[in-house]
């Protein structure tokens, strides 16, 4: 399982090779007690980050006890001989390195840098930091919690939280290192970090709590039956009611917005279909059986800008699926990118809406060797998965002639790619290394290893791999986007050349 470090050097990487930016899965907290969530879109809080993906070896003190840690360090190197990614083990690895470190460090940990960030951040953070405490006595459900802490305004709330201040502070101090972190990351090269936003939350997480009153309690966000989950989806997230949110000067929105853009150069709007409407599942009701329920999208979107503009930072949006024609015409009046999918397109990458983002496939979607191979389809047939492939093989032959190695289609897919007039055309990375399975498979739970599957080589291997190389060289000879002429189309979107991503979200599973 990758951290902060590795991002680092993948950035770095990407720039060496003429990238433009990065994009990474949603870094958004899980509550740090007991099942980790897998998945990136199902998170605690859109407003803080994971601590899964701190590098022990690199906080502040660690060095100190590095042979006190060196038990802990052997069992999480062992864990990279398993077919799966462990989420829970490397949790409990990384809670215990974390806490003999804080130990080690004394009664303040970080010291005088962490107090002025910490008392930069206000009252949310020590809220977060409340929960973790209170998770880590009575469960991760707040709903399962004692009466009077289920509300962040309870009558006990205040009094349980000093009873374990310094669990109080453990929690937002890991929270500092995270930042600390990634602001190393993002800072390491001239390839813009690009952040992805989910569409929502674990409704028994911190956000769920935080924001109980402003939210459509027992109803879900979902999808309808289409291309890409021909049975609908039901994502299990709740959903803001939207003159709550109104109400509420659309705070919960902008802190989530914050926190992403945070060390970021660009930010990805995972469903931004969501800003304009939602697919709402009524309590008891499937898929099929779901309304749209309207948001007040140009104030949504004049938030976004603003806040993007105040972090400089350009904005894509993900468009795909069912999406009504003001939507699109939306989010490129305000210098937003579209979407557009190698997969999903009928035309030639020639033709390409010039105001969006490329790639081929996103994680929901079979990778390249996949849908090469015949692999993904014979998986899904397996399994008596609704999925129908012969579209993209369609697409796939109209790009590429029949014939070569799977390494030589990958790279002839990008090249193909390469042509297209948009602003940024991303290569997955799971694609880089020929994978063949997809690492998540939408509407799904337990059926499909969803966010489990190790990439097939390390990092290492990776800088060094042929294909990979190749098809980043394909993609560095595309002319730049501050070559081309700016029209009302590009006005505002990034000039970035290429972009190498670190596992593309497209769309919630």
């Amino acid at each position: 399982m990758g951290d902060l470090a590795d991002l680092r050097d993948l950035i770095r990487w990407t720039a060496g090779l003429g990238g433009g930016a990065v994009l990474v899965n949603p870094l958004h907290a899980n509550t740090p007690v007991g099942h980790q969530q897998p998945s990136p879109y199902y998170p605690s809080s859109r407003r803080f980050r994971n601590v899964l993906y701190l590098r022990i070896a690199d906080v502040p003190g660690a060095t100190a006890i590095a042979a006190q840690l060196a038990p802990l360090d052997r069992a999480g190197r062992a864990l990279n001989a398993s077919s799966q990614l462990d989420r829970d083990r490397v949790f409990e690895l990384k809670l215990d390195a974390l806490e003999q470190i804080a130990a080690a460090t004394g009664p303040e940990p970080g010291g005088e840098p962490f107090r002025r960030w910490r008392d930069a951040q206000g009252p949310t953070l020590e809220r977060w930091a409340t929960f973790c405490a209170l998770a880590e006595t009575h469960g991760p459900r707040w709903e399962q919690w004692p009466h009077e802490l289920r509300h962040p305004a309870g009558s006990g709330v205040a009094a349980a939280a000093d009873q374990v201040s310094d669990r109080v502070r453990f929690h937002a101090w890991c929270q500092w290192l995270v930042d600390e972190q990634l602001r190393t990351a993002s800072a390491t090269s001239s390839a813009a970090l690009l952040q992805d936003l989910a569409v929502g939350f674990d409704p028994s997480g911190f956000d769920g709590w935080l924001d109980q009153d402003l939210l459509a309690r027992g109803c879900r966000i979902g999808a309808p039956p289409d291309e890409l989950g021909p049975e609908g989806q039901d994502w299990g997230l709740p959903p803001y009611v939207p003159w709550k949110l109104r109400a509420a000067h659309f705070m919960p929105f902008i802190e989530a917005l914050r926190a992403v853009l945070g060390h970021a150069g660009g930010l990805r709007i995972d469903h931004v279909m969501g800003l304009f409407r939602q697919y709402w599942l009524p309590p008891g009701y499937e898929t099929t059986h779901g309304a749209y329920v309207r948001f007040p999208a140009a104030e949504l979107l004049d938030v976004v800008t603003i806040e993007a503009s105040r972090a400089r930072a350009f904005v894509v949006g993900e468009d795909l699926g069912t999406v009504e024609p003001e939507v699109r015409s939306a989010l490129r009046d305000r210098g937003i990118l579209g979407t557009t999918l190698g997969w999903f397109e009928d035309v030639p990458p020639t033709e390409y809406e010039a105001a969006t983002l490329t790639a081929l496939t996103t994680h929901d979607l079979p990778t390249a060797a996949g849908v090469i191979t015949g692999a993904d389809a014979a998986e899904m047939r397996r399994r008596r998965r609704r999925f129908d492939d012969t579209k993209i093989r369609e697409r796939l032959e109209a790009l590429v002639p029949a014939g070569r190695t799977v390494p030589e289609t990958v790279v002839a897919l990008h090249e193909a790619l390469a042509a297209a007039p948009t602003q940024l055309v991303l290569a997955q990375v799971d694609d880089a290394m020929c994978a063949v399975a997809r690492p998540n498979l939408p509407g799904t739970v337990d059926e499909w290893p969803n966010w489990c599957l190790p990439l097939p080589m390390g990092l290492e291997e990776l800088t060094e791999h042929q294909t990979a190389l190749a098809l980043a060289g394909v993609l560095s000879e595309r002319p730049s986007a501050i070559d081309r002429p700016e029209t009302a189309e590009t006005a505002g979107a990034p000039t970035s050349r290429t972009a190498d991503e670190a596992g593309d979200a497209p769309s919630s599973g």
